[in-house]
């Protein structure tokens, strides 16, 4: 046998073993979930907070935010721009679709955007919208020679909706009823004028990926924001901003750092960050979902907790229901809520948009929703996980090279 025939066998080997490994974890988890509806978390009473000239009302749980997303499209008078990764064609994705369809009749303009490839499972005949709508299907490969570059593999992962251009959404939640009754995630509502940054964000995207029978929307002119700031990842482009932001902030990090991630795949530069934070005596709370929408995610995740626990950096797992955040708070100053996991996806693959924030009474609000979280999770000891069985070692280093997948 060749060295190449042998380097050949080793790779399909590997592959086959990982293949195998994720199967038996998928097969695993569906047996062990159990048929009942998650359990009810907890929430916390989060009040309206002035930014800058922007009102700010935080979410963390759908039932409350749909209902003022539906109440917002009611009162739009001139545009609604909505963009949704997932829409689900269940009663709430209907509630919108229906509602968005009567006010483009009532003569408002109503810009759609929504993700082809992560709507794949939701029935084609939903996405059918009247002619009355403009409707912009994403779809990263739009001729056959886009499979080959990189940079346009990137879905669109971002979920806004803005209307009027004074009333502005954007976060966690995808549009559907699994997210309203039983996922924690994190959104936000702004009313003022920093809104301004969410059309600009939706407007250039629009106009970049719009096909030729779709209207171009004028750019809108942006306020300058000490305080309140939306950062967008643009794959197309190379531009990856949102990382950046965790890496300065982490790094500029003096009491505490909490973060709450969907799915915890840093970087090396972030892993690095965190540990050189949690050396210099910061206090370093990493919250993730004990189990995820998604197996592979969540062995992956398993992979660093050890090298993270050794150098201080704590971590915690939410239980019961999947926690689909993606926010963070540092210090008492410095948070951000957006639709960027820390994963591989989202920082340096996906269109993706954060807002960060520079406010006090904001970053109370987080600690405090991070410490309501935090009675619904446990603490991963570093004696307990040391002492995991054999078996999951092995099956988080098998699963570990396919952390660029995610």
């Amino acid at each position: 046998m060749s060295l190449w025939n042998l380097i050949l066998l080793v790779i399909g080997g590997m592959f086959a073993l990982q293949l195998f490994a994720l199967l038996v974890l998928m097969v695993h988890a569906r047996l062990s979930k159990p048929n009942t509806q998650a359990t009810a978390f907890p929430t916390c009473e989060i009040p309206e907070i002035l930014v800058h000239h922007t009102q700010v009302q935080v979410y963390t749980e759908g039932t409350h935010l749909f209902a003022d997303m539906l109440a917002a499209i009611e009162s739009a008078e001139k545009t609604i721009f909505i963009e949704s990764y997932i829409w689900k064609a269940d009663e709430l994705g209907r509630r919108f679709k229906d509602l968005l369809a009567r006010k483009a009749e009532e003569g408002v303009a109503v810009y759609v955007i929504y993700d082809s490839f992560a709507n794949l499972v939701v029935p084609r005949r939903f996405f059918s919208f009247p002619n009355t709508m403009h409707v912009l299907r994403f779809r990263a490969w739009r001729k056959p020679w886009h499979a080959l570059d990189l940079r346009r593999w990137g879905r669109d992962h971002r979920k806004i909706l803005v209307v009027d251009n004074r009333i502005g959404f954007v976060g966690g939640y995808n549009i559907g009823e699994l997210y309203r009754t039983s996922w924690r995630d994190t959104h936000m509502r702004l009313e003022g004028t920093e809104v301004d940054d969410l059309v600009f964000s939706f407007t250039d995207f629009w106009n970049a990926n719009r096909s030729r029978n779709l209207p171009r929307l004028p750019t809108p002119i942006r306020s300058w924001s000490a305080e309140l700031r939306a950062y967008r990842n643009d794959p197309h482009q190379l531009i990856f901003p949102i990382r950046s932001i965790y890496i300065e902030a982490i790094e500029q990090a003096q009491h505490h750092i909490y973060i709450t991630s969907a799915y915890f795949i840093p970087d090396e530069a972030i892993l690095r960050a965190l540990e050189r934070a949690a050396r210099r005596g910061v206090d370093v709370r990493v919250l993730v979902p004990w189990d995820s929408n998604h197996v592979l995610a969540d062995w992956l995740a398993r992979h660093n907790f050890s090298r993270c626990l050794r150098q201080g950096v704590r971590i915690f797992a939410y239980q019961n229901s999947m926690i689909h955040a993606k926010s963070a708070t540092i210090d008492g100053i410095w948070s951000t809520i957006g639709t960027a996991n820390i994963d591989r996806l989202s920082l340096l693959g996906n269109f993706e948009i954060n807002i960060e924030i520079f406010n006090t009474d904001l970053a109370r609000v987080m600690d405090e929703i991070f410490e309501c979280d935090l009675t619904n999770a446990f603490e991963i000891m570093p004696e307990k996980w040391a002492r995991r069985p054999w078996l999951a070692r092995a099956g988080e280093l098998i699963l570990a090279p396919l952390w660029p997948l995610l």
